[in-house]
This record gives structure tokens, sequence and C-alpha cells, in this order.
């Protein structure tokens, strides 16, 4: 040993700043392959090449096993090719749970001084009130044609004085829509003036049922009546089942979320599972409810009992297995939802208008079925666990989708539009760079840049290099050095004759 160490001493002592400056270069030009070659298989696969090996291959051998994060044999490609052609980009729907502006959104504004909802927001909701509760005959009825320049007033204290002329005249139920909305402070007037409302409507359809008139006019009042008497049945949660009977062709209004929702608060699961396997079907557009209600159900057979420690040792078993992946679905469907119901981002209150997908969805959802979650032991434990695994599953780049269609790259702006300033929106999250790419950058420009330097300066680099391994060296040298000391002489001539 001590002779190596003096012939390895003595080499070094003979090496010119040439062999420095090859060394370096050739350094540099190796670990810049390597992170040439890393970054264009993460680009591709959509993970490090060194730590796929190292997982797949040396893990093994080391006796290390991972079973915590299953893997999805059965993509529905299916389901994805469905979605690609039902389901429009970045296509804004009304929010089934909206609240009201009065009752909720007014108070808010009243104790916190800040705006709940956006302009945008707010103007599609106009359009939706004059889709929904005007016609064509408005002007031969004088209480309609005033509602009807209601509905499209920017001032609230317009659109509300407005409708009380409106009951001035007559018995208007677009006026009470509109007060009950906007007016009533809380939820016990808003019912009220709804079933006034749903009242004066009926009166208003038995008159043209009367006329006999079965022209344009009586098929418009016809379907302002029906509409009238969905509006006001969603909003007082009155006679649900009643209404999918009723009015099987309601896709545009989601009422099969706002049953989803009282069926949850009913904790009738039975009936909620019924209701998913009627509309958690691929050609229908999905929604952050039915997805994640889909796995909240399936959460609920295991999560009382599961253990992240004892799953690494023993596996998944097949309930648990379906209930990671139908989270992993939802979580791909909405990334947004998790970080709402784990309470690791402050909730607001939900817009009038929501985009799938989107930040804003995530919120209306949350808003109202966090306590569903809540109320099964151990989901939440389950989805904090699980829920971050799906981003390890989706292909790189993340918008090429898994299950379902790309994930749309504009949904960040249309939220920005729907939510509020104040709030922070959350975006789509991004997949992070694999260590073995960070640390062989790294090296790449540390070896590029005492290249460059050795290059400039190979005098004073080498000087650096000697003093740099003899530095290194030195534990070696002062152990030998304590070992000669401690052995005696005949025995040490002994070892190094070896």
């Amino acid at each position: 040993i001590f002779l190596l160490l003096s012939t390895v001493s003595m080499f070094l002592n003979t090496l010119t700043p040439k062999f420095y400056v090859a060394l370096t270069g050739t350094s540099s030009l190796i670990s810049g392959l390597i992170l040439i070659f890393e970054w264009w298989y993460f680009r591709k696969y959509g993970t490090s090449f060194i730590e796929q090996v190292s997982v797949s291959h040396l893990r093994p051998l080391l006796g290390g096993v991972d079973n915590s994060s299953p893997s999805n044999s059965n993509p529905s490609n299916s389901d994805a090719d469905s979605s690609r052609q039902s389901v429009s980009e970045c296509k804004v729907w009304r929010n089934p749970l909206n609240l009201f502006r009065g009752a909720e959104y007014n108070r808010y504004t009243w104790v916190t001084g800040r705006e709940p909802l956006t302009y945008y927001d707010m103007n599609l909701s106009a359009q939706d009130h004059q889709t929904f509760f005007t016609c064509d005959s408005d002007h031969l009825r004088p209480a309609d044609a005033i509602m009807q320049k209601a509905w499209r007033e920017r001032n609230p204290q317009a659109r509300i004085s407005a409708a009380h002329e409106a009951l001035d005249i007559e018995d208007c139920a677009t006026a009470y829509i509109l007060l009950a909305e906007e007016e009533a402070t809380t939820i016990v007037e808003a019912e009220k003036l709804f079933k006034q409302a749903l009242k004066a409507g009926e009166g208003c359809y038995r008159r043209s049922q009367q006329t006999q008139h079965h022209g344009t006019q009586h098929e418009t009042q016809h379907s302002e009546y029906d509409t009238l008497k969905l509006h006001v049945q969603l909003c007082c949660h009155l006679y649900v089942f009643q209404l999918m009977k009723e009015f099987p062709l309601l896709s545009m209004f989601n009422i099969h979320e706002n049953l989803l929702e009282s069926l949850l608060e009913l904790q009738a699961y039975a009936d909620v599972q019924a209701v998913l396997a009627k509309y958690d079907d691929i050609s229908l557009p999905k929604s952050a409810t039915i997805c994640y209600t889909a796995a909240l159900l399936k959460a609920r057979a295991v999560s009382d009992k599961f253990s992240p420690e004892a799953a690494s040792r023993r596996g998944l078993s097949p309930a648990e297995m379906n209930a990671v992946e139908a989270i992993h679905r939802a979580v791909e469907f909405n990334p947004h939802v998790p970080k709402y119901l784990l309470e690791m981002k402050s909730l607001i209150l939900p817009p009038e208008h929501i985009l799938k997908r989107g930040d804003s969805e995530a919120i209306a959802y949350a808003f109202f079925h966090l306590q569903h979650w809540k109320r099964v032991e151990g989901a939440l434990n389950l989805l904090h666990c699980t829920w971050e695994g799906t981003f390890r599953m989706i292909p790189y780049p993340l918008e090429k989708g898994h299950l379902f269609y790309p994930y749309p790259v504009c949904t960040e702006t249309a939220d920005r539009e729907l939510l509020p300033i104040f709030h922070e929106v959350s975006v789509y999250p991004k997949k992070e760079l694999p260590f073995f790419i960070l640390f062989t950058a790294g090296l790449c420009s540390f070896t590029a840049m005492l290249a460059l330097l050795t290059h400039q300066f190979p005098e004073l680099m080498g000087v650096f290099a000697k003093a740099f391994l003899s530095t290194l060296f030195a534990p070696l040298n002062f152990i030998m050095e304590k070992v000669e000391n401690i052995l005696p002489s005949s025995l040490w001539h002994q070892l190094t004759r070896i």
C-alpha cells in the first residue's frame, strides 16, 4: 500500500497541464452526452432512464419491492376517443349548485368588502336569465316587458327596482325569481319567493290553457312555465326525484349533480351508485362530481381499514386497487380538487358558471362535497396517500392524457375570468424534473467550467488539481503514518514486501 501511494504521488507530480485539459474536456463531453440522452428519454417517456433502471433492476437485487403504486393495466381508450368527440375544450357550463346572490354572495360582500363574482360570470348569468325567462310575446304583457329590460340591467339595484315595478302591475313569476335570487337575504326568504313564483307561473299557465290557443305564443308560455318550474324546484331542492321523471332530457341543467349531492346528504349510497351507473357513461360528458363521487364510493369500501404501511408490505387488495384507480381517474379529470378536499388550499364561494376540468369546477365541487368526504372514515387519508401517483402514470407531456381527452391548455385563462382576482387560480400540476437530470445538468455545467478554466489557465489549474488531490489523499496518508508508527518495523517491512 505504501509503495502504491508512493507510485501514485510520483505519477501526479509528472502530469503536465495538457493532461488536465484533456481530462476536464473529456469529462465535460461525457456528462453532456449523458444529459442529452437523459433529457430526450424524459421528454419521450416521462421518466429518467437512470432512475428507471435503478428502480426496475437494481432495487429488486437489493431486496426492495414497491407495491404502493398500482399500475392501471386497462385504460379506457374508448372513453378517451368518445370524450374527444363529444366535449369541446373550454365550454363554460352553468354551476348546477349555484348559490343565491342576495342570501350568500351579497352577505359575503357586506362582511369582507370583496366581490365574489366577476362581471364575466354575472354577464353569463344575465344571458341565461334572458334565455330562460323571456320570450317574443313579452311585449304584449306590461310586467313581462319590464322584466325583459330588467334582466339586461347591470346594476343590481336597478334590476330589483324593476322587479318591484313589475309586481305592482301584476303577479309576475319572473319578478319573484329575480327578487329571490338578488334581494332575499336568507334562504327562507328565497324559498318563500320561489314558491310565490311557482304559484304565479301555474296561474299564468292555466290562463293560457283556457284560451285554447295552441299557437306559437302558447308553446312559448308552456316552455317558459316548464323552465320556471324546473328552476324553482332546483333552487328549493324540492321534488328532485319527480324532476328526473318529468324532465328526462336535462343535460343542460346537469340536474343529476343536484340529485347526487342530495342523495349523499341523505347518505343513500345505494341510490348514489344507481345514479352513477346511469350517468357515468362513455357517451356523456364527465364532470368532477361524477368522477369524484365514483371514487368516494369505492374508497368508502376500504378506507376505514386502509394503511399505507400495510399496503406497501403486502400490496394492494383488489378492492383497494379499484379505489386507487378510481382516485387516479378522478384526479386526471380534474387535478385541482384534491388540494381543496385535503384543505391544502382555502375554499372560496363558487362562481355561477364553471369550466369543466378547471379550478372553478374544483371549487364548486369541493364547496358542496367536502363534508361528504369527511363523513366517510379514512376517505381523505386514502386520497392523501394516492392522488399524487396519478402524475407518474400519465405520459409526458401531461396534456397527452391517459384515460380522458387531452387536458385543455386554455383552462387557466378561462378560470381567471370566472374567478375573483383575490383568488390564486390553481394551475395544472407540472411534472417535476427527475433528480438524475438535475444532477447530470449540474455535473455537465461544472465539468464544462473546469474544462474552460483549464484551457485558459493550464498551469494554475494544474496546481489546484495537485492541491485538491493532495487534500483528498491526506486522510489516507495520515492513517498510513499512524499504522506505520504502531506496527513493528519488521512486520511492516514484510507487509510492504507482500
